[in-house]
């Protein structure tokens, strides 16, 4: 019964209903996520300390990082089991999502051991300096070391669950976490709590994501019969094809990430120079224009296993509908959005910390960063199709480009020509530019595949 509910929404449900039974749970999910996120600096803002404030903006590169782990067994995984399942190929959608479970799972411990052992030189390369290191090694402890792995496996889990159509338990799993970290954060950051500081907000983040976990693995339990996504270590083998399917998606949406990682690490680096204002202000703007972004990925996110079925299974006219109607709805919110954040730029950073030299920062920054936006929303949505249809070469020309080519050379440029406010319009430069290249190669991309495509009926 449950597997004819998944063939009637991938193949029948209207695009607009089943884009929304899809993007909806998802895009709630990353509005939690938002306010998680948001969760951090501002009751770590209400110390009124900067240091703190710092110690955790210049962490957040690592947590990034972990998106890298995310993207490679999660993206990879989720792609092949939904081109999967739109052939019927079901012992393919276990055998890739045990191969992607146990995978993050070594992954992430390795990865909390390495930043462990390397922890010195980690804080010089984050741009820490002897005023900010402790805030932010304390702040990393919790969240790297003793947290690496539970925030990985939330996230793949996640991926996992919606690649089959179950985008509200996948929110929900998400979601149960995010709130919980909204609610421990006063109580271990807050002077009337246990006072910890940037501590206390990795310790919250640390324990939610393993309340995350735990639902994921209660459901994964509770379905085992109707479901999927399996992690029984019987399933796990390294199957040639089942391997270069998910590493073809997974390792360019990795390099995706790492550049990311570098961009926001060549960032605050470059702030870092202009004192611990400056990077507090830069973190509440980074944070502040994680709203529109997590919408627009939610949406790109959400609507992946819908574009990965009927693109596998040749209806092309109905994926070709889901990418219009999704560019839509994203563009729509974002340009909104943008013009919110111009106007209440300095009411948006006093939420945040009651500073007048940070509210200065933070205005200027987020009034520059806020105009990527809407054009952002294309390159997300771009970057999913490609993912979606196993296309991990074009995804990875596109990261490339955003980073190497375009926003770290502006990073460079604007700092010389306008120190430190010069860096807030770096990201608008590139996301211009990557916008044109979306729709351009988005364009050709169905042109190609209506062309090719078989002659076969369309269940729409």
């Amino acid at each position: 019964m449950e597997d004819q509910q998944k063939v009637q929404l991938f193949e029948r449900t209207p695009v607009p209903q089943a884009i929304i039974k899809l993007a909806v749970p998802t895009i709630l999910s990353s509005l939690v996520m938002v306010l998680y996120n948001l969760a951090d600096t501002y009751f770590v803002g209400m110390l009124n300390d900067p240091i703190q404030n710092a110690g955790v903006t210049l962490a957040a590169p690592v947590l990034l990082a972990f998106n890298a782990i995310n993207n490679l067994f999660g993206v990879g995984s989720s792609s092949m089991m939904s081109r999967a399942l739109g052939r019927k190929d079901y012992d393919t959608v276990a055998r890739s999502s045990a191969l992607g479970f146990y995978l993050s799972l070594f992954s992430g411990i390795a990865f909390s051991l390495l930043c462990t052992v390397f922890i010195g030189p980690l804080l010089a390369i984050l741009g820490a300096t002897p005023e900010t290191a402790q805030a932010t090694k304390e702040y990393m402890f919790w969240t790297v070391t003793c947290g690496a792995t539970p925030a990985i496996l939330n996230v793949v889990l996640a991926y996992l669950v919606r690649a089959e159509g179950s985008a509200l338990h996948a929110s929900i799993g998400t979601m149960s976490g995010c709130l919980l970290n909204i609610i421990l954060d006063p109580i271990f950051i807050l002077p009337w709590g246990f006072n910890m500081g940037a501590a206390g907000a990795g310790l919250a983040t640390f324990l939610s994501n393993v309340v995350a976990c735990l639902y994921f693995f209660v459901l994964l339990y509770v379905k085992r019969k109707h479901t999927s996504v399996c992690v029984n270590p019987k399933m796990l083998s390294f199957k040639k094809a089942v391997i270069i399917g998910i590493c073809a998606v997974g390792v360019p949406a990795a390099i995706q990430n790492l550049l990311n990682v570098t961009g926001m690490t060549v960032l605050n680096n470059f702030t870092s120079s202009f004192g611990s204002d400056a990077v507090a202000a830069m973190g509440i703007t980074q944070k502040v224009s994680m709203v529109p972004m997590y919408i627009a990925q939610g949406i790109s996110q959400g609507i992946m296993p819908l574009v990965s079925y009927t693109f596998a299974s040749g209806n092309i006219q109905r994926m070709k509908k889901t990418v219009t109607f999704s560019l839509k709805l994203s563009l729509s919110f974002l340009v909104a959005v943008t013009v919110l954040y111009l106007i209440f730029a300095e009411g948006l950073t006093r939420m945040f910390m009651d500073n007048e030299q940070i509210i200065a920062y933070g205005a200027s920054f987020l009034r520059g960063m806020c105009l990527a936006q809407p054009f952002m929303c294309v390159d997300f949505l771009a970057v999913g199709v490609f993912q979606a249809t196993g296309m991990g070469k074009q995804a990875l020309i596109f990261a490339i480009l955003r980073k190497v080519v375009l926003e770290i050379p502006a990073l460079f440029i604007l700092n010389w020509l306008f120190p430190l406010y010069g860096l807030a319009y770096a990201q608008p430069v590139a996301e211009v530019i990557l916008a044109i290249a979306a729709v351009v190669t988005l364009s050709h991309l169905f042109k190609r595949l209506q062309t090719s495509a078989s002659v076969r009926p369309k269940l729409d």
